[in-house]
């Protein structure tokens, strides 16, 4: 059983600020909610391939799973993954993907698609309530990622 959810912003900003601004793991400290660190398993710029491990707060707990990024398309797509067995939740597989679009280079629609896969036990059973759940977490994402790059603080 997979869960399934989307949230759609629009950002006044060119594609490729937004774009850019998603794959800068080191300003991630300046918007993301309840950010308690980045650490990087790989070196250079993000792409392809590339792994961390990141550690937010969340429901009062820390938490810290791991992200490898599966595809990067510049500047219109990017999708990660995260394993739930190799961090805090212990289960489950988490698929964010990121579809950038831009008519004008003044504004961005911004479409997160998140999917969750393999829960097993009671995680599969409240499912259902978890993707409803993570839907919340990913827009407050994109709303404070969205106020970050409006009101120039990534310049």
């Amino acid at each position: 059983m997979s869960i399934r959810f989307q949230v759609h912003r629009t950002i006044h900003a060119s594609q490729e600020k937004v774009y850019e601004s998603l794959i800068d793991l080191d300003d991630a400290k300046e918007w993301m909610q309840g950010f308690g660190g980045i650490e990087r398993l790989d070196e250079g710029p993000v792409q392809e391939g590339s792994q961390w491990l990141e550690t937010r707060k969340i429901f009062g707990q820390k938490a810290t799973e791991h992200f490898e990024v599966v595809q990067l398309v510049h500047p219109e797509k990017i999708v990660l993954r995260c394993d739930g067995t190799k961090g805090t939740t212990g289960k489950g597989e988490f698929i964010y993907t990121y579809n950038l679009f831009s008519e004008n280079d003044m504004d961005t629609d911004v479409t997160l698609s998140g999917e969750i896969n393999e829960l097993t036990g009671m995680a599969k059973f409240f499912g259902k309530m978890m993707g409803g759940t993570f839907k919340k977490a990913c827009a407050k994402d994109l709303d404070a990622l969205k106020q970050y790059i409006e009101n120039g603080l990534n310049d």
